[in-house]
């Protein structure tokens, strides 16, 4: 017996404690898992049992995390996110000739497909698939060759390929501010409704830290409209609804166009605020793989 072995502890309650501990809540596990809430009681009593240390904190019919649960919480999770992504993986290993990218709906809408038909001019043997979700790659359902997001949110043991650089910056309907004199100063921006990206884990850069990194100090609470996904905050930009943060390669097509403008000249430089991830494909074609790896490279190289 190998000593990793000794020391695992009992592996049926690691699914209803990881489940537990994402939820912070033993009746929401087992809602999700089809279990009674009593089943997941007794699983992480006999969890803590095995470490000799509690995982929560049990007060007033709620649970919550101790820094030993959270930090194992986070342990355990990677551990079968990873088992669940290479059974996924060997599961969709099929022979294919394709080359399958994953990339946030946003960027695949607004600045892939616009660029698309460059790539195929360029590389007619390659067969493309395009993978789109609001999701960070850690949660993909399939298999993908290469896979484009925001820097900072969630990838997992996923091998970085390059970074590329963004800007950020205010964006609106061009008729949303009425008769104001523009450019605004930033700190006016305050005085507006402001759109916000508001999901957990915050893995995306929202209004409180947009303007910490622009260097402005508000005295006073902002008034945002909260949404789950970046699609539908630009969607509310659009609409009128307020005034949204856009990413440069988001949103560049939209500000040519003059569906939306820039209210105020701030902007904060991400200098690797785009990642792209190689992918663990099995049966993944590597030339043309590396194709489109350089021509992603070209293109975001501006």
């Amino acid at each position: 017996m190998h000593n990793w072995q000794r020391n695992l502890p009992p592996l049926s309650g690691l699914l209803p404690f990881e489940a537990a501990a994402r939820h912070e809540s033993f009746t929401l596990a087992a809602d999700e898992l089809g279990l009674t809430q009593a089943a997941i009681s007794k699983q992480i009593r006999t969890l803590e049992h095995d470490l000799g240390m509690k995982l929560f904190e049990r007060r007033n019919r709620s649970v919550f995390l101790t820094e030993a649960g959270r930090r194992y919480g986070r342990v355990v999770g990677d551990a079968l996110n990873n088992i669940s992504q290479e059974a996924a993986f060997l599961r969709n290993s099929q022979a294919t000739d394709e080359v399958v990218l994953f990339c946030q709906l946003c960027e695949a809408f607004y600045w892939l497909m616009p660029r698309l038909s460059k790539f195929h001019e360029q590389h007619p043997e390659v067969e493309l698939r395009i993978k789109s979700s609001v999701s960070p790659i850690v949660d993909a359902d399939q298999p993908f060759d290469v896979a484009l997001q925001t820097t900072g949110r969630p990838h997992g043991s996923y091998a970085l390929a390059f970074t590329a650089s963004d800007e950020i910056f205010p964006v609106c309907r061009s008729g949303y501010l009425g008769s104001a004199t523009l450019p605004l100063k930033t700190a006016e921006l305050a005085d507006h409704v402001l759109l916000s990206h508001n999901v957990l884990p915050q893995d995306w850069l929202d209004w409180d830290s947009w303007f910490a990194e622009a260097g402005v100090t508000l005295n006073r609470r902002l008034r945002t409209r909260d949404f789950d996904s970046y699609p539908l905050v630009l969607q509310a930009a659009v609409s009128g609804q307020g005034i949204a943060l856009g990413w440069r390669r988001t949103v560049g097509q939209m500000l040519d166009d003059g569906v939306l403008i820039r209210p105020c000249r701030e902007r904060v430089m991400h200098p690797t605020g785009i990642s792209v991830f190689r992918g663990r494909r099995a049966s993944g074609n590597r030339a043309q793989t590396e194709a489109l790896l350089t021509w992603l490279r070209s293109e975001l190289a501006d």
